[in-house]
């Protein structure tokens, strides 16, 4: 049978997001890296195909997001989706907007949704404006971010900078009366000449009722909140009660590894570090050719048996900054990246069969470096952050490998700690 479902997440840990919310919502899931080279399991009801679009030229988004399309589209999915972070990382050229419009115009659609609201993680919009937690999104951590400060928290002028369509709004009161009402809304909107809506947000109801709104587009947009909505859609092709399968995991050794300087990611680390050993990187040490992945190896191996370890180069928003003054910001993170990638595959060398990876960017190169080539969705440990088990990876010796992809801003502060409790 042919899949439902086909999205397209902009980055590894906003794949995995989404597809264990789908999981939640009953829906047989599996996430892959990249566009597949090869057939999908005949149980499945919805395909997240995960890229590393985030924050790359805006030019091969678009180009890597339309080849999963034409993927997704050959594969039989009659609806899709495309993810992007609950606090719509991006910046003025994109790539939120411009990958958005491409699908549009590749789906010859005239209107879809932007909706990154995920109350779960107070991710939340009123009145157009995106709010984390109690305060706008531009007076978050998020005004920090390295690659994707966030300055305005009011979404209609943020994806109007990206986009050549009008952008609109679905407002909070509209959204209350009921999914009838959005669609009315909708049709509004679509005689006024506009092309996307910001759709407000404040709870899982209001999702639900989204999610029956979109029911007949072709291409919603969203965070991972929607999908607690549109799964109920699909009620005449897949049984919702019976889908979700908590897969088996490894017994052996474990690790974490984190890339993100988000806030949340700092406390994680801060509450691991005071009950397990751990290993500073330092950008700095390795543009001087410290053979740091080396060192923290070597640091590793006698340790692993006795618990997990936490090897981290989160640092505060001034350490950061410091680092990119002195090694320029690409370079800063590329290195940390490739590191961090390289410790994982010796990691996995050392027996490691359970790993959680912090970081959208950094999951994505620690997926790349293991040649993962898709995952199957497993437990929830806190929302948008499932366990999931390799299905092929070349560099496991075929085993699978139990892995958590987390979003920086993800998790509570005892995350690293308590995951591995959610492991079968």
């Amino acid at each position: 049978m042919a899949p439902i479902l086909g999205c397209i997440a902009d980055d590894f840990t906003g794949g995995t997001d989404l597809a264990g919310m789908l999981v939640k919502s009953g829906m047989r899931t599996i996430q892959m890296i990249g566009v597949p080279d090869h057939p999908l399991p005949d149980d499945v009801d919805a395909v997240v195909i995960a890229l590393k679009s985030r924050t790359c030229p805006v030019e091969e988004a678009v180009s890597d997001s339309l080849a999963a399309l034409r993927w997704l589209r050959q594969a039989g999915c009659r609806q899709f989706y495309f993810k992007y972070c609950s606090t719509f990382d991006s910046t003025p050229k994109g790539n939120i907007g411009p990958v958005a419009e491409a699908l549009m115009d590749a789906l010859d659609t005239d209107f879809t949704i932007a909706c990154p609201a995920f109350p779960a993680n107070h991710r939340t919009i009123y009145k157009g404006q995106l709010f984390v937690g109690d305060v706008p999104l531009d007076e978050s951590s998020m005004q920090h971010h390295p690659l994707t400060p966030m300055t305005d928290a009011n979404l209609v002028r943020t994806l109007q900078a990206q986009v050549k369509r009008k952008v609109g709004l679905v407002d909070y009161q509209t959204v209350r009366r009921g999914s009838d009402a959005v669609r009315a809304r909708f049709a509004d909107l679509k005689g006024d000449g506009i092309g996307i809506a910001i759709v407000d947000a404040l709870d899982d109801g209001d999702l639900l009722t989204i999610g029956a709104a979109c029911a007949d587009l072709p291409l919603v947009t969203a965070g991972s909140g929607i999908a607690v909505g549109l799964p109920q859609n699909f009620t005449d092709a897949i049984d919702l009660d019976g889908a979700a399968v908590t897969p088996s995991a490894g017994t052996g050794l474990r690790a974490v590894i984190a890339g993100s300087c988000s806030s949340a990611t700092l406390g994680q680390v801060a509450a691991m570090r005071t009950r397990h050993p751990s290993f500073l990187i330092d950008p700095l040490e390795l543009a001087k050719g410290v053979d740091v992945v080396g060192r923290a190896l070597s640091w590793a191996a006698p340790l692993l048996p006795d618990g997990p370890v936490l090897i981290y180069a989160t640092a505060s928003p001034a350490e950061v900054k410091a680092a990119q003054t002195a090694l320029g910001v690409d370079r800063a993170g590329m290195l940390i990246e490739q590191a961090l990638a390289a410790i994982a595959k010796g990691l996995v060398v050392l027996g490691v069969d359970r790993l959680i990876v912090a970081g959208g960017e950094t999951s994505g190169a620690v997926v790349k470096a293991l040649d993962v080539k898709g995952l199957r969705i497993g437990r929830e440990i806190d929302p948008g952050v499932p366990w999931t088990v390799t299905l092929r990876s070349s560099e496991t010796g075929g085993k699978p490998l139990a892995m958590a992809l987390k979003s920086g801003n993800f998790g509570t502060p005892d995350f690293f700690l308590k995951a591995w409790s959610h492991l079968s």
